[in-house]
């Protein structure tokens, strides 16, 4: 395979949950898409997971980020929608912050050419989880679909998009 989409984060929490916002629900038809377009284009395709702990709220996350989500077993870790069907069959690497470092371990030895990310939210998991990806991967084309990927306070959305260009990460 020589390119690979990742969704990220596409969770109740972040969608209608306790860190939902307007218009997160609107992203899953775009979303849908693409993972049926790079399916049929015999493209690998992966998921992360937001999962935290009962002891959130004393974690570094949780002490910055003081309102809790996607705790295990409480329903708002799941994925929204028709994502939470599309994702069974798929790698799933849960991760207890931002980037997700099992990720970059299963990236870091593949030859992939082009790595594109959707999901939320756009100023905080996609940026980390794209650059982590320009880190494992060098040399291969990062893509961000913006109509795919959302986040609820948009002026923190146009600076890290402006941040990823910077990096040489396209978003279309």
């Amino acid at each position: 395979m020589e390119k690979l989409l990742i969704v990220v984060d596409y969770q109740k929490d972040f969608v209608d949950g306790s860190l939902g916002f307007p218009g997160a629900e609107k992203l899953e038809e775009k979303i849908v898409s693409l993972i049926k377009e790079f399916e049929g284009n015999g493209d690998d395709v992966v998921f992360t997971k937001d999962v935290h702990e009962e002891n959130y709220s004393s974690t570094e996350e949780g002490k910055n980020l003081p309102v809790p989500h996607c705790i295990r077993n409480s329903g708002g870790e799941e994925y929204f929608g028709k994502v939470d069907e599309l994702s069974k069959g798929h790698l799933v690497f849960e991760k207890p912050t931002f980037p997700s470092g099992k990720l970059y371990e299963y990236l870091k030895d593949k030859s992939y050419k082009e790595v594109a990310l959707c999901g939320v939210d756009t100023s905080i998991c996609v940026i980390a989880n794209a650059v982590m990806a320009k880190a494992a991967l060098p040399n291969a084309h990062i893509v961000v679909y913006s109509e795919a990927s959302g986040s609820g306070d948009k002026e923190a959305e146009a600076i890290a998009i402006k941040a990823m260009k910077r990096l040489q990460i396209e978003v279309r």
